[in-house]
């Protein structure tokens, strides 16, 4: 049997979907897999034995992210903290607090909520207190 076309896997039923999983890859296929991403799944294998697979070192940097670990996310707050931004010409101070953050006299329950508040737009709380980086 020759691989489908990727217009074939999109009308395929999940019958049809276990089907081609099974002649392709010989084991069943994993449980609580939806039909959405069995579809995406066998569109990507169909694509990659036709026109290639991933870039060339993909497997080895993969792995070397993996074997480094977790990279660190923003720092941890903790309560007693204080944040400070300058935004529009005035001084913000926020103080972290067990389940929230106080700007204002009102508590938020994040920085990106309190972050909307001083701004008026929809903001990544730890982006505008450069918390994280912007990238």
């Amino acid at each position: 049997m020759t691989d489908p076309t990727i217009s074939e896997i999109e009308a395929m039923d999940r019958a049809a979907l276990i089907a081609t999983w099974t002649t392709l890859f010989g084991p069943p296929v994993p449980k609580g897999l939806s039909q959405s991403f069995l579809r995406r799944f066998l569109a990507f294998e169909v694509q990659a034995r036709r026109y290639g697979g991933l870039p060339k070192g993909f497997d080895t940097d993969l792995n070397r992210r993996v074997a480094a670990g977790p990279t660190p996310s923003s720092p941890t707050l903790k309560p007693g903290g204080r944040l400070l931004r300058e935004w529009n010409g005035v001084t913000h101070a926020v103080d972290v607090l067990d389940h929230g953050y106080r700007w204002n006299g009102e508590v938020y329950r994040s920085l990106s909520a309190t972050a909307r508040a001083i701004t008026g737009a929809r903001w990544s709380g730890p982006r505008f207190f450069g918390l994280k980086d912007g990238r």
